[in-house]
């Protein structure tokens, strides 16, 4: 149960009765009216500015309403008191019987305690990585992966019909100059002296084994041959080779698409001068001539006429051209092309991620899917910034594979995987984050992935031990009657229900916003919460978990613990990471 939506419906079912016996006038709107935690946990369980936003439309005094209102809540079973703060807010307090309510919830659902409906099976598109297949994925690819995949987790944790997506971009120069260095590499594997690898092309040794490959099947064939001949076969074993490997550093970092949809493909299909005739049928596409850039004008710029797709109608700020002056596609065509093939195979709503470097391409994508889809469809396009690989504090480069960059293979051997993606999500993706190894490997509170883990394996820890002292309970479905959970009593433990019972409303608001990383926010809240409470016990024996002379209250006490390890591995397998039984 998400209490916050179950709290707005009770409240507006009471505004409803307000109306109905001439309290209220009929016929107001009720839109606005919220139900959401208090800004200040004394102030009370639930808050609502009902009052506030009826009372003028109302024609009553804020407080005044909001008295009318308490009265009508107050007739609840759950709730204990209604207290009107300010100018008109109003506060409930809940009994503690709805709270151990919400604790045998969660018992009965078990991990999936939180999942809800609010997609209604709607399908919805997340293309996240889709890097260049030239090489080996770096440090920044890692973060869009796990921001990626971790929100494709979430939205399908509430409902939606979710379809992991990677764009291959292969049809444009840089897939030549792979395969010019595939080549370079080829007629090394021949035994040719290679030198320095001329600026330009590739240099990381990652293409060593493709030319290797290359010169197994095709011998000498072309080692002299016009480069006409070898591009098309180079350009194609290169690719396929490298996305391969990009496959399996994916898989390494636990991220596995559905689709991947490949550039070349859309193009030699003929679907990018389908988009333009779209367009065009649309009149959104026109023969112009483009204001020069701002600033300094680059030395090649002239005047020329283009194809222009009318953007600035939908929001940019000009037209954008869809073809370059040698008369091929821009890369933005083939990218209008691809979202409208998206569109076109069912997906109205589509969440793109990508690399803060495109933040300037963010408008004009908005406009090509809003001429495209109308009010049918919808991008929203989520910018992950840098990360920052450091060591002990300093900048740290770990290794050369690459030619020039750490890549995401390099730190998932370094960390581990589970590592990785949660302090991936340690800050909001636009946001700049450091990625410290020596702190991300700290047994500490310091260290988030580790706090999270070691709740979770602590309360795994006394449920072991649980089951050595009563091995007729069982501990790991334990559902205690509804009298037996009265026993939990102490303010900490009563904090700690409150916080799980929370989680459905995080999942529900974390996916309508489109932010994976509130998911660890939270876990890490309440791993916090769970540890001040093991410290508690650990000052006063009589609230330690296990009391050998009072099964009862230790039998309550599991059932807090066994609805943390719940929550903590429901959170951890939407993100990704695996949820530890023990820390080693």
């Amino acid at each position: 149960m998400n209490l916050f939506r179950y709290f707005h419906d009770e409240i507006v079912a009471a505004l409803v009765r307000l109306s109905e016996t001439g309290v209220l006038p009929p016929g107001l709107d009720f839109s606005r009216v919220t139900a959401e935690p208090p800004r200040e946990a004394a102030h009370g369980d639930v808050a609502t500015n009902a009052a506030m936003v009826l009372a003028k439309p109302a024609g009553r005094k804020p407080r005044e309403l909001a008295e009318a209102l308490a009265a009508e809540l107050t007739k609840l079973p759950a709730v204990v008191a209604a207290e009107v703060a300010g100018p008109g807010f109003l506060n409930l307090r809940l009994a503690d019987d709805f709270w151990y309510d919400r604790l045998a919830e969660i018992l009965a659902e078990g991990v999936a305690y939180g999942a809800s409906t609010l997609g209604a099976g709607e399908r919805i598109n997340v293309e996240y990585v889709s890097a260049n297949p030239t090489g080996p994925m770096h440090v920044g690819h890692a973060r869009g992966a796990v921001v990626g995949d971790a929100l494709a987790g979430l939205l399908a944790k509430v409902g939606y019909a979710v379809t992991r997506e990677y764009y291959i971009n292969d049809a444009g120069a840089q897939v030549e100059v792979l395969a010019r260095s595939a080549h370079l590499r080829y007629r090394e594997a021949l035994g040719e002296s290679i030198g320095e690898i001329p600026e330009g092309l590739y240099p990381g040794e990652y293409l060593k084994p493709v030319g290797a490959a290359l010169a197994a099947e095709h011998g000498d064939r072309f080692r002299a041959a016009p480069e006409a001949e070898w591009l098309p076969v180079f350009r194609a074993a290169a690719v396929t080779a490298m996305l391969a490997m990009i496959r399996e550093d994916l898989a390494a970092l636990g991220v596995a698409h559905d689709v991947f949809t490949s550039e070349k493909a859309l193009v030699e299909a003929g679907k990018v001068a389908a988009a333009e005739s779209f367009l065009a049928g649309r009149d959104l596409v026109y023969q112009g001539v483009l204001e020069p850039p701002k600033g300094k004008l680059p030395d090649d710029w002239e005047p020329r006429p283009q194809t222009l797709f009318r953007a600035s109608q939908f929001g940019d700020d000009v037209d954008r051209p869809l073809k370059k002056s040698d008369g091929s596609w821009t890369y933005f065509a083939t990218d209008i092309a691809y979202h409208l093939d998206k569109f076109q195979r069912g997906f109205g709503r589509m969440i793109d991620v990508w690399g803060a470097d495109h933040g300037g391409y963010v408008k004009r994508m908005n406009a090509a899917v809003t001429a495209m889809t109308g009010a049918e469809g919808g991008l929203d396009v989520k910018l992950c910034q840098m990360v920052n690989l450091l060591k002990g504090g300093e900048p740290y480069k770990m290794s050369k594979r690459a030619g020039t960059f750490v890549t995401l293979r390099d730190l998932v051997d370094a960390v581990g995987k589970d590592v990785v993606r949660f302090i991936m999500l340690t800050r909001k993706n636009d946001a700049h984050l450091d990625f410290d190894l020596d702190k991300v490997l700290e047994e500490s509170r310091e260290n988030p992935v580790y706090y999270v883990q070691y709740a979770h394996a602590r309360c795994r820890s006394v449920m072991r031990h649980a089951s050595e002292l009563w091995p007729e309970v069982a501990v790991d479905d334990l559902r205690p009657a509804p009298e037996l959970l009265r026993r939990l009593t102490d303010p900490a433990e009563l904090g700690l229900i409150r916080l799980l019972a929370g989680w459905p409303r995080l999942v529900e608001s974390a996916a309508e916003a489109h932010e994976p990383h509130r998911i660890a926010f939270y876990l890490t809240d309440l791993a916090a919460a769970f540890h001040g409470l093991w410290t508690k016990g650990r000052d006063n024996a009589r609230l330690r978990f296990l009391l050998e002379d009072d099964r009862a209250v230790s039998e309550a006490r599991l059932a807090l613990l066994r609805a943390v390890t719940l929550v903590i591995a429901s959170g951890l397998g939407i993100i990704g990471v695996t949820p530890l039984e023990e820390m080693r």
